[in-house]
């Protein structure tokens, strides 16, 4: 047999020519990542595409005016004009800024005798960006200033939950997409509580995700999340809307030779690949800009007295608030804006024996 027919037909080992789709790879690796997250995919996502060219990554964003009614008495003798409000749009800045990374190398050693697939790799540093965008979504919700805490849960958890959805409600927070995120210890108590009913509930996960293996049920309007980063002792309640999860990708820079961007479920992610030939090895980055915030809102309440509606002067934080198992409660001032508003104020504040609902609104 001629020496190049038995070139020819010499078997290659497929690890040395490995055909890489970055398309496809990065399509599955957004996807891991997704099922990753757990407090990130509590939030609201929003892409980036509007702080393109801002100055210092800052953007102003309109929000609608409110404007209260009024009543003009009926058959009235006119001797008194319509009241005429002034209308203006609140600008909200918001700033992005974050990049969530993971470099490996890998030498041609490795490339050709240990990893036989780059999806092996990508599982890793997707796990490793995943912890980064969950600790700066910890960072958020824990720091954030609460109007209200509701303390010594652990003496009364049915009646802390139901004392959590009233003060919601009143601050008018929306109904849709709330959940309790607890600590380790706040989990603990909650399984342990008969009442709640919650331990059945626990290993019937339906998919793989990290959120749905978090998942502990729904209990009055809730749905029930446990997270092992945020303190053990607490827990928050809030709408899904009162944060916002920035997410966009990079683009591919035109000299890499292999690289793709996707997004899926409102979460963005870039894959890079290149060959070092000064050290013979091969580079893979994984990336995602993102970034975090509160909402705030301009309240409408009623008057009693005066029999008209007000507007508050401030912005507040009224989409979430803060328990915990032990400690005291913590109200707004009943002077304040925000107590005269929507009636919520240490003057009311919740104790395990004292304001405990008579009633179960889990249906309500």
């Amino acid at each position: 047999m001629p020496y190049s027919d038995q070139f020819r037909r010499s078997p290659i080992p497929t690890n040395q020519h490995q055909v890489v789709k970055p398309q496809k790879l990065v399509n599955a690796a957004v996807g891991m990542l997704e099922q990753e997250l757990i407090i990130p995919n509590l939030f609201q996502k929003q892409g980036i595409d509007q702080f393109k060219g801002a100055d210092n990554d800052t953007i102003s964003m309109k929000v609608e005016g409110i404007l209260p009614f009024h009543d003009y008495a009926w058959r009235n003798d006119r001797s008194q004009p319509i009241q005429f409000d002034e209308y203006s749009e609140r600008k909200i800045a918001v700033t992005f800024g974050g990049n969530s990374y993971s470099a490996v190398k890998l030498t041609d050693e490795q490339n050709d005798f240990d990893i036989d697939q780059w999806s092996k790799l990508l599982r890793p540093q997707v796990k490793a960006v995943s912890r980064g965008l969950q600790r700066r979504a910890v960072k958020t919700l824990t720091g954030q200033d609460y109007a209200v805490t509701i303390g010594n849960a652990g003496q009364h958890l049915r009646g802390a939950l139901i004392e959590a959805r009233r003060v919601l409600n009143a601050f008018h927070a929306p109904k849709e997409g709330r959940y309790l995120l607890v600590g380790s210890d706040f989990e603990s108590a909650l399984l342990n509580d008969e009442k709640l009913n919650l331990a059945q509930n626990v290993g019937d996960s339906e998919a793989e995700s990290a959120l749905r293996t978090a998942s502990l049920g729904e209990r009055y309007g809730f749905r029930i999340v446990v997270d092992q980063t945020i303190p053990a002792d607490a827990a928050y309640a809030f709408a899904s809307s009162g944060f916002i999860f920035l997410s966009g990708a990079p683009a591919v820079p035109q000299s890499v030779p292999y690289g793709a961007t996707t997004s899926f479920e409102g979460i963005a992610l870039r894959w890079i690949r290149d060959y070092d030939s000064m050290y013979l090895q091969d580079r893979s980055v994984v990336n995602v800009y993102n970034g975090f915030r509160s909402v705030t809102d301009v309240l409408v309440g009623w008057d009693e007295a005066n029999e008209k509606e007000v507007i508050s002067s401030q912005e507040h934080f009224v989409r979430g608030i803060k328990l915990t198992l032990d400690g005291k409660s913590d109200y707004p001032e009943a002077a304040g804006e925000l107590a005269k508003i929507t009636g919520v104020s240490d003057a009311k504040a919740w104790a395990p024996t004292g304001r405990v609902a008579e009633t179960d609104p889990a249906n309500a």
